[in-house]
């Protein structure tokens, strides 16, 4: 709900639990009012009146109150928009109007020919926030930073930060600390949004899983990006964040041109990291996650068995043994194409392999469907190998720096897909890969950072770092309108390309690359503060897990890791024995009656992966699913109870495994007992209302 106060300066917009309000002063300064609990448009009204605190000579009156910081005049903090033409630098801007409709606030202000635009809108608790950027007047406009959004919290004590890091095959890792004056700045400076962190961050003081008062602050954009969290001298914290990892210049706006901002999203919520994170997940779900109400399917990945030793035949063989077990979905991963043999050669020419496919991937797609699983395929189409079709034709299409060494990781460069012929050139080879066969799924591989990115003959700010991304996600719009059954994750060497924006035009991720189910558990518990398990791609793959530490591992440790989220298998299934494949048909039959409670249900963790016992809960209508495990036990120490939440206190629970009945106060003030024991045990219960 958006309301608007009698004197038309002051607005507040309402969730089912929380309120964002805004004014605008009689000195047409932009102050933020409110972001917590719900309040009356009264309660606002009341805040605006309030006077600032007073300031010092060498402090700004406007510092850590204004909604979104500018530069120039008495400011000092992070600006969130800094631009620069020809004769002078900063922002001294007017407010022009104010614009609403369809549950969207629009503020336009105007500096010299520049028009801001400060966009808000409220989707259940979520607020989402950015900004247009429209060039009016005659001359040029250099955007050397254009921030989506700052928001500013209330005065409190004792900040603490909490952020998701990582590297490759150990992302997402979850990390607490407290917060000191200064910046604290996360961002990708690698052209997508990295391995390293996930751009989102909460703040609390004093917040638990389940109590307290946390924000959030979640990014959508799939490039380069920062978010810089700031301690100001009052104490007052502010979070700015955008497009860009620095203030060099973002892009250039020539006459007419505009420009927008992603999406930044905030939400506050008064119940814990637990009920953050069920609020993030319910606005993904609802409103970012294309046909987010259909469950994904089980999936089988071929790369694991085969690598580059691929064959038609050897794929019909994978593709019967995971028909056999239940697989849904069978895909076959890197090799089917050009001369792709290796990782040297091959990338860019996306026409299969006569040799491994002599009809094409028709006759493998139509076995595969005959068996009663969908088909998918592989692809990295912003990539190109030097040895390859395309870059003997077109040297030119990759990002390069004249005069200066070329980086090749992985044996390949970055396509600079800012060019309209490289987007035509994909958008040929990609319609005609899913026009030439029933593809039903395609996993859309980014295996290397931007290095030497450069175009030559365009004019610095080059717009290549921003237009990349919008490219990308227009291209992706493009095959889903012209190809609306066909499903598509979104990968990048496992975790490195996962956000809001690319989120909004896939159907999953690949969390990572790293399948061992211990490791998981930590990236998967980190994942989950931010994102829901229905976009969570999960593999049991292999033990010893040869790919990453050899660590040996039971089947069923696997299986209840990988069900955490999204269902996939990725082990050479023509090695495992007549006893395996029979556990593991057992398994994916139980993962298909829980799917619709763990994929779209509200999850609560229980326990977090530190060792001995770790478990979460999903909580769908009358039904629960809880997964459990135990990493070790030590003699004499049997596993705690496992404390549940979100159930009826007044209700009876029936267990499906065992047919006891609990109480559901019983359950949430005592816990149950999982039976768990000995090394890499795990375990699924399941509990129904009556």
């Amino acid at each position: 709900m958006l309301q608007t106060a009698d004197d038309g300066r002051t607005w507040l917009l309402t969730g089912p639990t929380s309120g964002y309000a805004v004014h605008l002063t009689e000195h047409g300064e932009l102050r933020h009012l409110h972001w917590g609990p719900r309040i009356e448009l009264a309660d606002a009204e009341a805040l605006a009146a309030r006077p600032l605190p007073d300031h010092h000579p060498f402090e700004s009156r406007l510092d850590g109150h204004e909604e979104y910081p500018v530069e120039g005049g008495p400011r000092f903090v992070r600006p969130a928009l800094s631009v620069r033409t020809a004769e002078r630098r900063g922002t001294e801007w007017t407010f022009e109007s104010c614009r609403t409709g369809g549950g969207e606030l629009r503020l336009r202000f105007n500096d010299s020919g520049l028009g801001i635009t400060l966009h808000y809108r409220m989707r259940g608790d979520v607020v989402e926030r950015w900004v247009t950027l429209d060039n009016q007047g005659p001359d040029a406009v250099e955007l050397l930073r254009a921030d989506s959004a700052t928001w500013t919290l209330p005065h409190r004590e004792g900040w603490r930060l909490s952020q998701l890091h990582g590297r490759w095959a150990a992302e997402s890792r979850l990390v607490r600390t407290g917060l000191t004056y200064g910046e604290k700045v996360l961002g990708s400076r690698r052209g997508h949004t990295g391995h390293q962190h996930l751009p989102w961050v909460a703040l609390d003081t004093d917040a638990t899983e389940e109590h307290g008062e946390v924000y959030g602050c979640a990014l959508g954009w799939s490039g380069s990006w920062r978010i810089a969290v700031a301690q100001l001298p009052d104490a007052r914290v502010q979070i700015t964040g955008g497009a860009g990892y620095d203030d060099s210049g973002l892009l250039r706006l020539r006459a007419g041109e505009s420009y927008t901002t992603p999406i930044f999203a905030g939400l506050w919520s008064g119940g814990g990291h637990g009920g953050a994170s069920r609020t993030w997940h319910a606005y993904q779900r609802t409103y970012v996650v294309p046909d987010a109400d259909r469950d994904r399917p089980v999936l089988y990945n071929s790369w694991e068995a085969t690598g580059f030793d691929i064959s038609e035949e050897r794929q019909r063989a994978l593709a019967r043994r995971a028909a056999a077990i239940g697989v849904e979905l069978f895909v076959v991963d890197d090799g089917w194409f050009g001369a792709r043999t290796s990782d040297r050669a091959g990338l860019g020419d996306w026409r299969p392999d006569p040799d491994r496919f002599p009809g094409g991937l028709k006759p493998l797609a139509d076995h595969v469907h005959g068996l009663g699983m969908e088909f998918g395929v592989w692809v990295e189409p912003e990539m190109v190998n030097p040895d390859s079709d395309l870059y003997r034709a077109h040297p030119d299409w990759v990002q390069h720096q004249p005069g200066r060494k070329r980086t090749e990781f992985r044996n390949q460069l970055v396509l600079n897909l800012a060019r309209e012929d490289v987007q035509e050139y994909l958008w040929e080879q990609l319609h005609g890969l899913l026009a030439g066969a029933p593809v039903d799924y395609v996993k859309w591989d980014f295996n290397r950072c931007f290095t030497d990115a450069g175009w030559p003959g365009e004019p610095y700010p080059q717009r290549l770092w921003t237009d990349h991304v919008r490219a990308l996600y227009a291209l992706l719009d493009r095959l889903r309108a012209a190809h609306p059954r066909v499903a598509f994750e979104s990968c990048s060497g496992g975790g490195g390309r996962i956000d809001l924006g690319v989120l909004s035009r896939t159907d999953q991720v690949w969390t990572s690359d790293n399948t061992d189910p211990l490791d998981r558990l930590a990236i998967q518990h980190g994942f989950s503060h931010v994102h829901p398990a229905r976009v969570m791609a999960a593999w049991v793959t292999d033990s010893p897990n040869t790919m990453l530490n050899g660590r040996v591992s039971s089947l069923r440790f696997r299986f209840v890791s990988a069900m955490a989220g999204v269902l996939g298998v990725g082990g050479d299934l023509t090695r495992w024995t007549e006893e395996e494949l029979a556990e593991a048909r057992g398994w994916i039959a139980l993962y298909k009656e829980i799917r619709p409670v763990v994929q779209r249900g509200d999850l609560y963790r229980l326990r977090p992966p530190r060792g001995g016992l770790s478990a979460v809960q999903y909580v769908r209508g009358d039904e629960t699913v809880v997964l459990a495990w135990l990493q070790a036990q030590h003699h004499g120490e049997p596993p705690p109870a496992l404390r549940l939440r979100g159930l009826d206190p007044a209700a009876s629970y029936a267990c499906r495994g065992t047919g006891e009945v609990h109480r559901g106060a019983v359950l949430l003030h005592h816990g149950m007992r999982t039976g768990l024991r000995g090394d890499f045990d795990a375990a699924v219960i399941r509990l129904r209302r009556i």
